[in-house]
């Protein structure tokens, strides 16, 4: 892997304009957006290179109906960019025709070419999805009371 660089806001700019253009088509175009080794992380998966992160967002649009990511803020320090995003989607069969949102952020990290060399994900996955499910969200919750209380 090849050491942090500071992303250039040209950098962080072709990032967020692919995620927020992201189809089953552009995934062809990852590679001008991710380094060869790069390393994903969120909260189902922790993979290495192009193909291992193709896969993910490729099975993202067999298992949604229509997601897409509304990128809402972005914070760039040194080698670092954060971005915060709203993902919304559509799920099979529950809750026919309702929208859902999950709320999060990812940390990126660059190389010298101004590739993703990084990218964690950082979401509530028992809150933004668990709960929402039918059988386990009633258990999410429920446990989520028994915590608070």
């Amino acid at each position: 892997m090849t050491a942090p660089a500071q992303p250039t806001p040209a950098h962080v700019a072709r990032v967020i304009a692919f995620f927020e253009t992201l189809t089953p088509q552009t995934l062809t175009g990852l590679a001008d957006i991710y380094a060869a080794d790069a390393h994903f992380k969120d909260p189902f998966n922790d993979v290495q290179g192009l193909d291992a992160i193709r896969r993910i967002f490729a099975h993202m649009f067999v298992a949604l109906r229509q997601p897409r990511f509304v990128i809402t803020r972005q914070v760039t320090q040194g080698d670092d960019c954060f971005i915060t995003w709203d993902f919304y989607f559509y799920l099979g069969n529950y809750r026919r025709g309702v929208e859902q949102k999950i709320a999060g952020a990812t940390h990126l990290v660059f190389d010298a070419e101004g590739r993703v060399r990084v990218h964690r994900d950082y979401w509530d996955a028992a809150e933004e999805l668990y709960e929402k499910l039918p059988l386990v969200g009633s258990l999410m919750r429920w446990l989520k009371r028994r915590a608070n209380s």
